[in-house]
């Protein structure tokens, strides 16, 4: 089994890593999905917020890193 060459990304000649850019990515979609777990009240059911906004982006972070890949056994 190879490992994933994730690659980097030209942006008018500035080269940037991949990582940085799905992480931008979940970064962006966490930020409304927090603004809509406030509005729903979920946060009354969480010990420690911070701590639940980490790992939500972490969540996020692999399923965007994971989701547009293609799966190899």
């Amino acid at each position: 089994m190879t490992p994933l060459v994730l690659g980097e990304l030209d942006v008018d000649g500035v080269f940037l890593s991949s990582v940085l850019v799905s992480a931008v990515i979940a970064l962006a979609i966490s930020f409304p999905l927090r603004r809509l777990l406030a509005k729903v009240g979920a946060y009354r059911f969480v010990w420690h917020p911070a701590l639940f906004d980490t790992a939500l982006f972490v969540i996020l972070w692999a399923a965007v890193v994971t989701v547009p890949s293609p799966l190899k056994f």
